[in-house]
């Protein structure tokens, strides 16, 4: 019985402290990694929310920018760092949907290793053709490709992206073969793509959607499970005729495993809260991007679906980087 009450003792008291830090949280500057360089889409978005987090808080919310290895060394960063809520992470589809899969040597787990605290944002995939192909939607591009297998070419920022993946999801719900150019970056891609010099792109909407107005290039459909406010006028890739074919981008923030749940509660609460604020609601949508917001649990369940939606695929077109 001493031994039960002692037991009991310590985790009432775990749980007072977890509540008491929460109330005072945060009391120090909080710092927000990012994994990719600054001026990209993960950095805005974890700017856009720092500030107003800092403003709310009256304390620095500090972006830190650890770039390199497509995401995976400042997610590991993130992973090690002291579980208090004070170091977060502006997480992407890459980093905790595709990277543990693709990376098999990873010694970090996008499950294992981190707290969900809230979906922040999705940046649809747009499926864009080049001009001179002879098709105007998604149902004359499958003709076409079916009727020439293994010539048309698509294009990617890199293997393993999710422009790359969108692309190898598409071929493998519509029996189609195309050959995948991989580039570095999607500036190549776009230009390559407007010199005819490859078909088609699956590929983060906010680079594509001008040129398409434009008239340069021919967009068919958007991978959102919904129209997008940027092209409300587009269909979705399902309603164009590829049922399953969902291909976003998405942005979330996490913090390192065994994070106290009531500062992952607040952080997620905060979240949620900015992402309501008609500036930053503007903000977002300027980029391309749906604002989302979502509890811990909702995020949680969201991360799992990717991983494993996109596990699939990878492991059917076999592909793999050390």
């Amino acid at each position: 019985m001493p031994a039960i009450r002692k037991t009991a003792s310590l985790l009432l008291l775990a749980a007072y402290s977890a509540a008491a830090l929460a109330q005072t949280y945060p009391s120090k500057p909080i710092r927000i990694l990012v994994a990719y360089p600054p001026a990209g889409t993960t950095d805005i978005l974890a700017r856009t929310v720092g500030q107003k987090m800092s403003e709310a808080w009256g304390q620095p919310v500090i972006v830190d920018n650890r770039p390199g290895a497509n995401g995976n060394i400042g997610t590991e960063i993130a992973a090690r760092a002291t579980p208090d809520g004070y170091t977060i992470l502006m997480a992407a589809a890459a980093t905790h949907s595709i990277n543990n899969t693709l990376y098999p040597k990873l010694t970090w787990d996008a499950v294992r290793d981190f707290a969900p605290i809230g979906l922040v944002a999705m940046v649809p995939n747009i499926l864009v053709v080049n001009n001179a192909l002879p098709v105007k939607s998604v149902k004359e591009l499958i003709a076409y490709a079916k009727a020439n297998p293994g010539k048309l070419t698509h294009g990617s920022p890199g293997s393993g992206s999710t422009s790359h993946l969108s692309m190898e999801l598409f071929k493998s719900l519509t029996g189609t073969r195309m050959i995948h150019v991989p580039y570095k970056g999607s500036a190549p891609v776009l230009a390559d793509l407007l010199a005819g010099q490859i078909a088609l792109t699956m590929d983060n909407i906010p680079v594509y959607l001008p040129h398409a107005k434009a008239g340069k290039i021919r967009a068919l459909a958007v991978g959102s499970r919904e129209r997008t406010s940027a092209a409300p006028d587009l269909p979705t890739a399902e309603e164009a005729g590829v049922p399953g074919l969902i291909a976003v981008s998405w942005f979330g923030l996490v913090a390192p495993a065994r994070a106290p749940q009531p500062v992952v509660d607040r952080l997620s609460k905060e979240t949620a809260r900015i992402l309501k604020l008609p500036d930053v609601h503007k903000r977002i949508s300027d980029l391309g991007a749906d604002p989302v917001g979502s509890t811990p649990q909702e995020f949680a369940a969201f991360i799992q679906s990717e991983i494993s939606k996109w596990r699939k695929v990878i492991q059917g077109a076999g592909v793999r980087l050390d």
